[in-house]
C-alpha cells in the first residue's frame, strides 16, 4: 500500500511541476493583444487557463493527500506495537537471593541487643 502511495505522490508532484510550467503568468495576457497567438489554442483564450488551473488544483490536492498518507505510514512504522516477547520481562537469569546487610566495621557483638 505504501508503494502505491509513493507512486501516486511522485506522479502528482511531476504533474504539478508540469502544469505550473505550462500556465501563463499574469503578464502573458498583454502579449495576446499584440498577436502572440494564444487565442488560437486548443482550449481557447480563457479555456486553457481554467482547465490548467483546475487540473493543477486537482494535482495539488492529490499531492497533499499522498503527503499526509506518507506521514501516517512513517508514524505507524515508528510506533509499531511491540511483540509479546519484547513486552515480557527478561527471564534469562534466576533471581538472586536477597543479601543480608553487612555489619558496620566498627561494631561489636555486645552492641547488639538481645
Amino acid at each position: 500500500m505504501e508503494t502505491l502511495v509513493w507512486i501516486l505522490h511522485i506522479i502528482a508532484s511531476l504533474a504539478v511541476i508540469g502544469m505550473v510550467l505550462l500556465q501563463h503568468g499574469k503578464g502573458a495576457d498583454m502579449g495576446a493583444a499584440f498577436g502572440s497567438g494564444s487565442s488560437g489554442s486548443l482550449f481557447g483564450a480563457s479555456g486553457s487557463a481554467n482547465f490548467l488551473s483546475r487540473a493543477t488544483a486537482v494535482a495539488v490536492t492529490v499531492f497533499f493527500l499522498t503527503s499526509m498518507g506518507l506521514t501516517y505510514f512513517a508514524f505507524a512504522k515508528q510506533h509499531a506495537p511491540m511483540t509479546v516477547k519484547e513486552l515480557a520481562p527478561a527471564q534469562s537469569q534466576a533471581p538472586a537471593a536477597p543479601q543480608q546487610p553487612a555489619a558496620p566495621s566498627g561494631s561489636k557483638a555486645k552492641d547488639i541487643p538481645n
